[in-house]
Formats: C-alpha cells, sequence, structure tokens
C-alpha cells in the first residue's frame, strides 16, 4: 500500500490503555493497529510503558515480579484530523478505561523505506 505526500500541519492522536485491555478476547492495541492499517492510515507506533498509573491510582511498573502485569500501552498516530475524526466513534466503542489526546503537530518528513 502506498500513501500520499504527507507534510505540513497533522494531528497527533495518543491512545493509552492497558496492556491487558482486551476487545473482542484479542490485545486492544493489535485490534486499534489492525483497524487503522484496514482504513489506509499512514502509521501507527505501539509503544510500553516501564511504568505507571491511570484513573484507579493503582502503579504498574515492570520492577514487579508478577505473572498478570497490566503496563502502560500508548498508541501515536498521525494523520490529518478528518480522517482521525472518523474513526473515533469505533475508539469509542474499543477503550473501556483509557485516555485519547490530540494535538497539531507540523510533520517535515515522512518517506517510506527503500527496499
Amino acid at each position: 500500500m502506498t500513501h500520499e505526500k504527507f507534510e505540513g500541519e497533522r494531528t497527533l492522536m495518543r491512545i493509552h490503555i492497558g496492556e491487558s485491555d482486551k476487545w473482542h478476547g484479542r490485545p486492544l492495541h493489535e485490534a486499534i493497529v489492525d483497524m487503522l492499517r484496514k482504513d489506509g492510515f499512514s502509521g501507527a507506533t505501539v509503544l510500553r510503558g516501564v511504568g505507571g498509573y491511570g484513573g484507579s491510582s493503582v502503579y504498574h511498573t515492570d520492577k514487579l515480579l508478577r505473572l498478570s502485569q497490566d503496563l502502560p500501552i500508548i498508541l501515536e498516530v498521525i494523520e490529518s484530523i478528518e480522517r482521525i475524526e472518523r474513526i473515533l466513534p469505533h475508539l469509542d466503542e474499543m477503550v473501556e478505561g483509557g485516555l485519547i489526546t490530540l494535538e497539531k503537530v507540523r510533520v517535515i518528513l515522512y518517506r517510506a523505506a527503500k527496499k
């Protein structure tokens, strides 16, 4: 899949969720990335945090030896505001607990790697 030239003002969407969050039995972050790919978004990055807490104020860290960790996951997507606004209702269904933020960014370079 090729993407249009991508420069100038865009919107950065950050989705903050937990590692244990699910959507129809699969990891939520994977389901969101698949949805974005199918919708033709230019790219997404999934970041796994080493610690953090959310609305429950329970601190989750990778330093504790536990079988079930719920480390922070952040998905970052840069796209036009129109495309992001179209998927927000679906994200609202998928994200039961978390945070979604939007901010304006200036893209100075977007280029696919040469093969």
